[in-house]
């Protein structure tokens, strides 16, 4: 089968220093907790599993919430930030923490500090419940109105002055034409858009894609939000299916099929990506012995 890999491949420079350090963690205080998970894939929660760093984890629970869980040790901020609140409530705990916040979602909380001292309030755009707006909204939950879609504009009050920024692993389309709506809508509006280079660069391979692709398998983990934002901007267009590993690709829906298009989100190993490459290029329909799906080493997970 003829297999185009939609490039870049492999982690973010956010999610390597959140790997490096998480790493590098294991000399700290114990036991070693992170506050979520580090990075949103499971297959690297796994592997740090395996090197003695634990994960705290549950759907619907915030960062402070999680906190209350950890009463020891060290404690890991995940890449995707969190709230002054957060350190203040582990530091006064006696946690000894880490700070492995991506630099591009420190950058957006001090826009968003920066901004309302000067007296503007905060126009969000990101994905409700997602660590990474949890983080950005708790800086003044009053002034930082969380963005999910332009409903939620409607009811934005146009007498006052906004700052746009937002989540930054949103698609960039999306982001565009919500900026687009409210500089329509709301007379006082200044935009600093913050979507990542990785996640720009995958969306706009993926958005030009070459015609003549059959399929499209996304890699990673469906809690990643660049990884979903990727599958949707393919989806326009072509058949796609999302995958977190080799093991859940389905062959039966290869057959018939001459090209097939892979990529990846910003926090999806590149060991997983290139497994699932390198069988689609020796996959054969017509071999069973091309079916065989090599086993995941976990240990080739953090490289």
């Amino acid at each position: 089968m003829q297999v185009k890999a939609i490039t870049p491949r492999g982690y973010c420079k956010g999610v390597v220093r959140a790997i490096e350090m998480a790493k590098k963690a294991q000399n700290e205080k114990k036991p070693i907790v992170i506050l979520g998970m580090i990075v949103h894939n499971k297959y690297i929660v796994e592997a740090l599993k395996e090197m003695g760093i634990e994960t705290i984890d549950h759907p619907g629970k915030t960062r402070l919430e999680l906190l209350d869980e950890i009463q020891e040790g060290t404690v890991i901020i995940t890449a995707h930030g969190a709230g002054d609140q957060v350190f203040k409530k582990a530091r006064d705990k006696g946690l000894h923490v880490i700070d492995a916040s991506c630099l591009d979602v420190i950058k957006t909380h001090n826009v968003i500090k920066t901004r309302l001292k000067e007296g503007m309030e905060v126009l969000y755009f990101g994905k409700a419940g997602h660590p990474e707006a949890e983080g950005a909204v708790s800086i003044d939950s009053d002034r930082v109105h969380l963005i999910t879609c332009k409903e939620d504009l409607q009811a934005i009050d146009p007498g006052k002055s906004y700052v746009i920024t937002n989540q930054t692993t949103m698609s960039l389309y999306d982001v565009r034409d919500l900026c687009e709506y409210a500089e329509a809508s709301l007379p006082h509006v200044i935009v600093e858009k913050e979507t990542c280079t990785a996640t720009k660069i995958r969306q706009e391979a993926i958005k030009h894609m070459d015609e003549d692709i059959d399929i499209v398998f996304i890699v990673g983990d469906p809690h990643s939000n660049n990884t979903q934002k990727l599958a949707a901007i393919a989806r326009e267009k072509r058949e796609v299916h999302m995958i977190e590993s080799l093991d859940d690709l389905d062959v039966e829906l290869l057959k018939g099929k001459k090209k097939a298009a892979v990529s990846s989100g910003a926090s999806t190993p590149t060991y997983l990506t290139n497994q699932v490459i390198r069988f689609l290029q020796q996959f054969d329909e017509n071999v069973p012995a091309t079916y065989h799906k090599p086993p995941i080493d976990l240990r080739k997970i953090l490289d």
